[in-house]
């Protein structure tokens, strides 16, 4: 008798291995109960976005109507909604000062500026606020939902993600503008 056969069949009668019929042997698994996997609420899909934030964003793309829209979760309608339109004269500075100092937000920038051929251009900027100071929580879903929140709005340039200000600077934005 080969040693190895000899070892395992030994072994097998000590531990006391179920054998399963060569017959049929995905009978197990057939009848093995299907366990789902439990919903992961918001994880994949992200919050569903309002049509005022899409229509808010064409608007500040095609007419220039807004300089910034900053966007929140309204946790209770469990979406994505604008929470301000800053007019088309504003400032950076407005801009920045108009993001809550502990709270997550989305935010849409379009930027102007004048390249070294002189010529007046513009970039549409999507910033996701995310500061050190916020809840992890919020940060859990804002950064969740981000990726299906900025494919409703078809034309952002640039991408820019902010813990402080420092890092959504006006240098960081010229910058990436060029």
């Amino acid at each position: 008798m080969n040693t190895f056969f000899h070892h395992r069949h030994h072994l097998r009668s000590l531990i006391s291995i179920p054998r399963i019929p060569i017959s049929r042997p995905l009978d197990f698994f057939v009848r093995s109960p299907v366990v789902a996997a439990p919903k992961m609420a918001n994880a994949a899909s992200g919050m569903a976005v309002n049509d005022d934030c899409k229509l808010k964003f064409l608007e500040l793309k095609a007419k220039r109507t807004y300089r910034f829209i900053i966007f929140k979760i309204d946790e209770k309608q469990k979406q994505v909604v604008v929470e301000k339109l800053g007019e088309p004269n504003l400032t950076y500075d407005d801009f920045t000062t108009s993001l809550p100092t502990n709270e997550c937000r989305y935010a849409i920038y379009d930027f102007d500026f004048v390249t070294e051929e002189n010529c007046q251009k513009s970039k549409i900027f999507f910033i996701a606020w995310s500061p050190d100071t916020s809840r992890v929580r919020s940060k859990m879903l804002y950064a969740s939902s981000k990726d299906r929140f900025k494919r409703e709005l078809d034309g952002i340039q640039v991408e820019l993600q902010a813990t402080d200000p420092t890092e959504m600077g006006l240098d960081v934005i010229r910058g990436r503008a060029n």
